[in-house]
């Protein structure tokens, strides 16, 4: 896979005024189109870079790769490049691949899989809960729906002197809140 470059992004907002001001201000960019609803702004050659959108809620909107030749396109297709959520596995297996799901990019459908989504979702034993998601993993793996490309670990340090502190249970980047935590020194 030849990925080279981020080529354009797109956003959506409650407010275009604030983010053209924004872009052509503070970035420096072009407005190059608006419309009552977009406006599309460039930093150099290229038609545009950012195009922003007008919606209900502050969020992103699509992202444009620059690859090598159509060969790499052909090969990127096939890679499920969503954002993941860290501690449930609802943020990711919902919403990538059930057959009703807006954000399922590759269409990938599978009843069994969305019967299993479900099942795990309404879940509270954690353990059950665990066996599910593997179910549904391994289903996902066998129908080549979910490449596995990397994966990291992560894990906490602290000194003796820290007292309180309570690492999440499953993720290393939430509950990082410190209002109980102290220094015994």
């Amino acid at each position: 896979m030849s990925l080279q470059t981020l080529g354009y992004i797109g956003l959506r907002t409650k407010n275009l005024e604030d983010w053209t001001a924004y872009a052509s201000r503070f970035l420096g960019m072009q407005l190059v189109d608006k419309s009552r609803g977009t406006a599309s702004f460039r930093m150099d050659d290229r038609k545009q870079r950012l195009v922003v959108n007008q919606a209900d809620a502050e969020a992103p909107g699509f992202y444009g790769w620059e690859v090598t030749d159509g060969a790499a396109l052909d090969a990127r297709k096939i890679h499920n490049v969503t954002g993941v959520s860290v501690d449930d596995p609802d943020g990711n297996l919902v919403e990538n691949y059930s057959c009703k799901s807006e954000r399922n990019y590759t269409q990938y459908c599978n009843a069994d899989v969305d019967r299993l989504l479900a099942a795990q979702s309404g879940e509270l034993d954690k353990e059950k809960r665990r066996k599910m998601v593997w179910d549904i993993e391994r289903l996902l793996v066998e129908d080549a729906a979910r490449p596995i490309i990397l994966h990291a670990s992560a894990g906490n340090c602290w000194q003796p002197h820290v007292k309180n502190f309570r690492p999440h249970d499953n993720s290393q980047y939430n509950n990082l809140r410190f209002e109980d935590v102290w220094l015994d020194k």
